[in-house]
């Protein structure tokens, strides 16, 4: 598959009959959102709640002094507890919520061990919170039904650490203009503003962009928009659940002092001369350069791509001379690992020849300060593209380190080189995958609404060995256009007749990724679909079944048939008027990244907890790898630190489990299996033919006998 045209894939599907692919007599779609796009007042209001400015909880004594009284402030890292309640996608997608809250601030999480404030997070009614630390001990916030996005959890957070809507500002009236003959009756006072007194802005800019504001259509009593901004242009901004914007961080990094973000690590688009600290091996025979322009290519960086004028750099490794096996190392600054786990992203260019390759290389450090030589992590090699690629190396390191980027001359005739640009290294998770969809603009512009507008990705493979593909609707659905939607299926693969079925537990995240060079300004797009037995199709069969039973044929671009499952998905994926304000379209291409992950350990989180005397209990019960000791029935018992792909078990939370771990039990248990019923069927088999022998042979006996009585 990783060897696949892309290229080649997408001309297919641009030039084929989408009906003869979906076969729509057997094949289904199902919108988790039921074709509208329901924000969270929205969802709030269809369920008859009257919650304080549409989502927030109000305890009667709550004034709006919360951001400014210290009292109200959690402390840097929050105690928290899933509730069983909870639908598992939230689990999962509140758990990257947190990361996200790594990435860009100061603030962390962990799971309640007994402290006095905690939020406890349940499927309530709706989506709510109450509006920074009560002081109450036990503090709820509801994600319901729907409210499974992670900019709505993000949103509902943030009102928990202390924040309120962005249009209840002093200043709200410069910047929107309160329409209040549409506002809902009795509805009113959900628009008030709140002097400098009682609510502070922290001397940050309105914004329109904010994850916090209300949208246009917020309490409306009719078609017509409650809030018309005073710049016009920003009247379909408002309202976004994406991410945080600059001014969502830059106000809740300096309500909690943050200096700096807990597992962001560098970035770099090589726009200084400096370029960000990196050096020259002393080791290699060439060096980088950095350069604004290659005439084989790349014609402009990838971080302006040639919209700014002075500006614009990359760094560029020239193949078209020299010897080959020529190498020119380019290392990175020392860095600090905090986590054991990192991902590095950056853009790669190849214009030279397919022979010449990228190492991405590793130099450790240990704790006498010696150095370890470099350690090769992955080499990219192939042929020259005409285009920036994105690429993402997982690493595992746990000491301080520098990360190298060693370009190497192949044998093969150059007339470019190598380029890498916009690199960035944080302390989180790699997708699994990136689907990346060129000539944009080109698709937007002819591709019809509907299924005819249709374009499949390639098969991909999570790490358990099930095949799925996602579709994306370029111009809408003919229901919903101008809006892109998005759908996961399970195809048939390799993996099929050794895998669980129906395939249960296992979320896809779909992320449309916002180009910005900095990843911690980044607002991409995102949405998770977890597989639940509980899901029946129209013939009462498991949804997340084998695609081979509950799916129809569909046809690969080499002519290869495969079964496709039917997908689920949303068709207000994003409006077209969002993917066109950000950094989403870059080189006239996207990516959407794509993981799927087994979260079936979040099945059950929640723990009652007796906090009156945990200490003296735990006192002699240490957990080990960051659990904590909590008290259940009177007796001690570790809860376990638990990541998006790997957690903490036992007793004492000695062991850890991976989903890498699992696979390769299955396979190991797979292998076990095949081993001892081939040697069952050997053993069987030789048994029957001595059997089989000794009656021949008595049977020849008797045949002799019988003939010699006849004579």
């Amino acid at each position: 598959v990783s060897l696949w045209s892309l290229n080649q894939y997408l001309e297919h599907f641009l030039l084929t009959d989408f009906n003869g692919l979906c076969y729509p007599g057997n094949f289904s779609e199902v919108d988790v959102d039921g074709g509208i796009d329901q924000d969270i007042l929205d969802i709030n209001e269809a369920l008859g709640l009257n919650l304080f400015e549409g989502d927030i909880k109000h305890d009667g004594i709550q004034t709006r002094n919360s951001i400014i009284g210290d009292n109200y402030r959690w402390p840097l890292t929050i105690p928290y507890v899933l509730e069983d309640s909870l639908e598992m996608n939230a689990k999962g997608l509140i758990l990257k919520a947190f990361e996200r809250y790594r990435l860009k601030t100061c603030i962390d999480f962990k799971p309640w061990e007994g402290e006095q404030n905690y939020i406890s997070v349940f499927k309530g009614s709706g989506c709510w919170s109450s509006v920074g630390n009560r002081q109450q001990g036990k503090q709820q916030l509801s994600i319901g039904a729907n409210c499974d996005r992670i900019g709505t959890i993000q949103h509902e957070f943030l009102h928990a650490l202390g924040f309120w809507h962005e249009q209840s500002r002093s200043d709200r009236d410069d910047y929107v203009s309160i329409m209040w003959d549409r506002i809902q009756s009795g509805k009113e006072h959900n628009f008030n503003t709140y002097d400098d007194k009682t609510s502070s802005a922290l001397n940050v800019p309105y914004d329109y962009t904010s994850v916090m504001h209300y949208s246009k259509t917020a309490f409306r009593n009719g078609t017509e928009p409650t809030i018309i901004t005073n710049i016009p242009d920003f009247m379909d901004v408002i309202g976004q659940r994406m991410d945080f914007s600059d001014y969502d961080l830059q106000k809740l990094n300096r309500l909690y002092n943050c200096t700096s973000s807990l597992s962001f690590m560098d970035t770099c688009t090589f726009e200084l001369e400096n370029v960000c600290g990196m050096i020259q091996s002393s080791e290699d025979n060439s060096d980088w350069q950095r350069v604004s322009q290659v005439s084989a290519g790349p014609r402009t960086d990838h971080t302006n791509m040639g919209d700014c004028k002075d500006t614009g750099y990359f760094m560029h490794f020239n193949t078209s001379t020299g010897k080959i096996r020529d190498s020119a190392v380019l290392e990175s600054r020392i860095l600090y690992p905090k986590r054991g786990f990192q991902c590095l992203q950056f853009y790669y260019y190849n214009s030279g020849h397919e022979s010449d390759y990228l190492n991405i290389l590793v130099r450790e450090y240990a704790l006498d300060g010696s150095t370890s030589a470099l350690r090769l992590v992955e080499r990219i090699q192939g042929s020259p593209l005409d285009y920036w690629q994105l690429y993402h190396i997982p690493l595992k390191v746990t000491r301080k380190f520098r990360i190298a980027f060693e370009g190497v001359k192949g044998h093969g005739s150059s007339n470019g080189g190598l380029s890498i640009d916009d690199i960035n290294l944080s302390e989180t998770e790699c997708p699994h995958h990136v689907w990346h969809i060129r000539n944009v603009t080109h698709l937007l512009n002819t591709s019809p609404a509907g299924t005819k507008g249709r374009i499949f990705s390639p098969p991909f493979y999570s790490s358990k060995g099930y095949a799925f593909q996602v579709g994306l609707y370029v111009n809408g659905t003919s229901d919903n256009p101008f809006t892109l939607a998005i759908y996961l299926y399970l195809i048939s693969g390799v993996n099929d007749d050794r895998l669980q079925w129906p395939c249960v537990w296992q979320q896809v995240t779909m992320e449309l990724l916002d180009q910005n060079p900095d990843i911690r300004q980044r607002m991409s797009n995102q949405r998770s679909i977890t597989t639940d037995t509980s899901v029946l199709t129209g013939s009462s069969s498991y949804f997340w079944d084998r695609p081979d039973k509950v799916g129809a044929p569909a046809n690969f671009s080499n002519g290869t048939q495969f079964m496709r499952g039917p997908g689920r998905g949303t068709s207000g994926y994003l409006t077209h008027q969002r993917l066109r304000s950000l950094n989403f379209i870059k080189d006239d291409g996207v990516f959407i990244l794509l993981s799927m992950e087994d979260i079936s350990h979040l099945i059950n989180q929640s723990v009652f907890i007796n906090t009156t005397a945990p200490g003296r209990t735990c006192r002699n019960y240490p957990c080990e790898n960051g659990g904590v000791c909590t008290v259940v029935g009177e007796k001690p018992e570790c809860r376990c630190a638990v990541g998006d792909n790997w957690w903490y078990m036992g007793e004492k939370c000695e062991k850890k489990g991976t989903t890498k771990e699992n696979i390769i039990i299955t396979v190991s248990s797979s292998i076990a299996i095949f081993v001892f019923m081939l040697l069952v069927t050997i053993i069987s088999t030789c048994c029957i033919k001595k059997k089989y022998r000794q009656k021949m042979r008595e049977n020849k006996e008797a045949w002799i006998l019988e003939n010699v009585s006849i004579v």
